[in-house]
């Protein structure tokens, strides 16, 4: 999932050691400049209206429009806090441009075929599922394909436009729906939108890797008075500074987000991620196709997992928001359960089971025989370790798909998680 950062070279040129600590000085500066701008906002927030709820506070350390963590940062890979799946093997993203083809075919072969990544990240995982695209040309015919990325970060999708198009991209006019346009290196035209209601409508296969676990949360604690939420207050003995208290009397979202038969003693509710998963069921049961969601999350069971990373460790939640990702489980059965009885859903299973399903074994062995490099060669076996090893990835990612209720009509009577659909059984290619 996130690993440890790589230490960097030593600089033997003195120039260059100076030049690097000045740079990193300077650095230095203005990320505490963006800490403390957001620190004594919530401050000021907090002085006037009282306590906030743990959502807000991750709201405005991830995506205030000034200093927040997604709009400021580069937080991917070695350099940055954590490192995804998809920046640790191209096998991951092939492996799933293959399940996108796969329920393309499963739900008839739709002759227009949008792609709509939520967090494109980098774009790692789009260039290598554009790259299975273009292998599968004979299978995919004259399928009308579009590429649509979700992003909120204007330093991100920068990142994603030189990945994907080689930066061969425009700006948009105002009155465009999506912000960015441009034509992929493989040829298909590609938008960035900020918002999932301006992506058109139309048979679409949704990706969601790694996206639900960084949307706002709400904390709640069961008290002798019943539940009662957790918000974010100023620390009484360092003015400076943020804690956690649970509040005294009910609040509207520890009245409405609670479900009654719910046994954990703390419970995280992430409504924003249910208000998503909704509009993705509701246009996956008009228009066709599917959604994929990848993200380290649990069945309902587990209760306190927000944390934060920084330089790919732990770090504590309320110390230098904007400056360190913020991230919380992913519940599945609440988004089950906000999904519907429009469509169906299968999951979670496990990363490994998933991958396995879908054939990474057979995958490597083929890289294996084309590579001679033996550094090569061992970077390959790392990768697939950390993919499936159940002590690093393997088990810690969850895989959960919603799908149309018709993909699945022939089969229905058959046990959960049995149904022939790639990744959640053996993968049948026809």
């Amino acid at each position: 999932m996130r690993t440890l950062l790589r230490l960097k070279l030593l600089m033997s040129e003195v120039r260059w050691t100076m030049w690097q600590n000045r740079s990193s000085s300077n650095s230095s500066i203005r990320s505490l400049e963006s800490n403390t701008s957001i620190l004594k906002h919530l401050i000021s927030k907090i002085t006037a209206t009282g306590p906030i709820s743990v959502a807000e506070y991750m709201r405005e350390a991830l995506t205030n429009p000034v200093a927040g963590y997604y709009v400021k940062n580069d937080m991917l890979g070695a350099g940055g806090d954590f490192i995804t799946s998809p920046e640790i093997s191209q096998i991951f993203g092939e492996l799933l441009g293959v399940w996108c083809v796969s329920e393309w075919m499963a739900a008839g072969k739709s002759c227009t075929f949008q792609l709509v990544e939520l967090g494109p990240g980098r774009g790692s995982l789009a260039s290598d599922i554009l790259r299975v695209f273009s292998q599968l040309k004979a299978v995919l015919g004259e399928t009308d394909i579009s590429v649509h990325l979700v992003e909120v970060s204007p330093k991100l999708s920068q990142f994603q436009a030189e990945c994907l198009t080689g930066d061969k991209t425009q700006t948009c006019n105002d009155d465009q729906l999506a912000y960015r346009s441009g034509t992929t290196r493989t040829g298909l035209p590609i938008y960035w939108y900020r918002r999932i209601e301006d992506v058109p409508r139309g048979f679409s296969v949704f990706l969601a890797h790694e996206f639900f676990d960084a949307l706002p949360i709400h904390k709640f604690q069961r008290t002798e008075k019943g539940w009662r939420e957790v918000m974010v207050d100023i620390d009484p003995e360092s003015p400076e500074k943020l804690r956690f208290v649970v509040s005294h009397s009910p609040t509207l979202a520890s009245s409405i987000l609670i479900q009654n038969d719910d046994r954990r003693q703390h419970v995280e509710v992430c409504p924003e991620g249910g208000v998503i998963v909704q509009k993705l069921a509701n246009r996956i049961a008009e228009d066709g196709g599917s959604a994929l969601v990848v993200d380290y999350g649990h069945d309902g069971t587990k209760t306190d997992t927000f944390r934060g990373f920084k330089g790919h460790q732990l770090h504590n939640v309320l110390e230098a928001p904007g400056m360190a990702d913020l991230t919380a489980d992913v519940d599945f059965s609440y988004l089950r359960k906000m999904t519907g009885n429009e469509v169906t859903c299968l999951g979670p299973v496990t990363q490994r089971s998933f991958l396995k399903n879908m054939g990474i074994d057979s995958r490597l062995q083929v890289l294996l025989r084309n590579c001679h490099d033996p550094s090569a060669r061992a970077q390959l076996i790392h990768s697939y370790d950390m993919l499936i090893n159940p002590e690093k990835m393997g088990l810690r990612f969850q895989f959960f798909s919603v799908l149309n209720r018709g993909r699945l009509a022939q089969y229905r009577g058959m046990q959960k998680n049995t149904a022939p659909v790639a990744g959640f059984a053996e993968l049948d290619m026809q």
